[in-house]
C-alpha cells in the first residue's frame, strides 16, 4: 500500500493513481489487474474514454476488494443534460454501485443544475466524493458562488514543463486537491537533458522524477501505462526525496 492524502470531506485517496486514458478496451483488463497487484489503488477513467467495462472486469478479476480501491470517472459535457442517466450508464458498465470520485470532465457549458446533480450523488453514495476537471481559477469562484458541497479536487496538466503554479496554490487555499493529469507529459520531454541528469543524480528514471516532482508538490500524479515493467517503475517512487534545491531546477523548466 502507499501514502495517502486526505480530501476536504475526509476521505484518504491514494497519493498516486493510474491514468486510462486512450488505453484500447482489449488492452485495459490486463492492465488493470497488474497495476492492481503492483500495488495500485487508485483508478481513473471517464466516459469518453470508453474503456469503463474493461476496467470494472479488470478489478472484479484481481481478487482486490472493491472497498479498496479509489475509483473515479467523469462526466462528458454531452451528458449535461441528463447527469443521472450518465452516471447510472457509468456504474453499469463499471459493474459497481458507487464511483469514489465523480469529476466534471470540461467546464464547457457548465450550469448549476449539473454540480447541483453531483451533490444529489454524494448524498445518496453513489458518489462518494465529486470535483472537476481542467477548471480554471475564475471557473471554480463561479462554482464556489452556488454550490453546498465543494469540489474535492481539480484534475490538470500538471509537470515541470506545463503547471499553473497560480492555479495549484488557489486550489491548496480552498482545500481542493490537484490531480495531475500528463505527469509524464506524454513522452514530450521524458528525453530532457536537464531531466535526465537529475534523474542519474538519484540513480532513478526521468519518469520516476517526474512522479516524484508531483508528489512533493502535493498533486496527485495519474501516469498512464499497459506495460507490467513501466507500471511496477512508475509505481517505486515512495523511497526517496528530490532535494529543494533540484525542485527548483525542475520547476525552471516551466514552458507554459
Amino acid at each position: 500500500m502507499i501514502e495517502g492524502m486526505r480530501l476536504n470531506t475526509g476521505a484518504l485517496i491514494p497519493a498516486m493513481g493510474l491514468g486510462t486514458s486512450y488505453v484500447r478496451a482489449e488492452e485495459t483488463v490486463e492492465s488493470i489487474k497488474n497495476a492492481l497487484s503492483i500495488g495500485y489503488r487508485l483508478i481513473d477513467t471517464a466516459t469518453m474514454y470508453g474503456n469503463e467495462a474493461p476496467i470494472g472486469q479488470g478489478i472484479r478479476e484481481s481478487g482486490v476488494p472493491r472497498d479498496d480501491i479509489f475509483l473515479s470517472t467523469k462526466l462528458w459535457p454531452d451528458d449535461f443534460n441528463d447527469p443521472e442517466a450518465a452516471l447510472e450508464a457509468s456504474l453499469q458498465r463499471l459493474g459497481s454501485a458507487y464511483v469514489d470520485m465523480y469529476l466534471i470532465h470540461w467546464p464547457r457549458g457548465m450550469q448549476p443544475h449539473v454540480w447541483k446533480a453531483l451533490e444529489g450523488f454524494a448524498r445518496d453514495g453513489r458518489a462518494r466524493n465529486i470535483g472537476v476537471c481542467n477548471f480554471s481559477i475564475e471557473e471554480i469562484e463561479a462554482l464556489l458562488s452556488y454550490c453546498e458541497i465543494e469540489p474535492a479536487v481539480n484534475q490538470i496538466p500538471f509537470n515541470p514543463f506545463s503547471f499553473d503554479p497560480l492555479l495549484k496554490e488557489y486550489c491548496a487555499s480552498k482545500g481542493i486537491l490537484v490531480e495531475g493529469y500528463k505527469p509524464l507529459t506524454r513522452k514530450e520531454h521524458i528525453a530532457d537533458p536537464a531531466l535526465a541528469r537529475i534523474a542519474e543524480n538519484y540513480g532513478k528514471t526521468p519518469a520516476q522524477i517526474l512522479i516524484r516532482w508531483n508528489i512533493q508538490h502535493g498533486v496527485i500524479p495519474i501516469p498512464r501505462s499497459i506495460h507490467p515493467g513501466r507500471l511496477r517503475e512508475n509505481f517505486d517512487v515512495f523511497d526517496f526525496q528530490i532535494t529543494v534545491d533540484d525542485m527548483q531546477k525542475l520547476d525552471s523548466l516551466r514552458r507554459i
